[in-house]
């Protein structure tokens, strides 16, 4: 058995891969559509 630097154990595992793949881009379109709420002026009804 050959030692394997923690981060190639990391990167060899598709599971924690595919979860990073979903998890950050929901986490940061989340966090983007919020600071964008945020900042927005309110509507001008008439």
């Amino acid at each position: 058995m050959e030692n394997k630097h923690p981060i190639q154990k990391f990167m060899d595992n598709p599971w924690i891969l595919l979860l990073l793949g979903v998890a950050l881009p929901v986490i940061s379109y989340t966090i983007w559509g919020l600071v964008e709420l945020l900042n927005m002026a309110p509507a001008q009804l008439p």
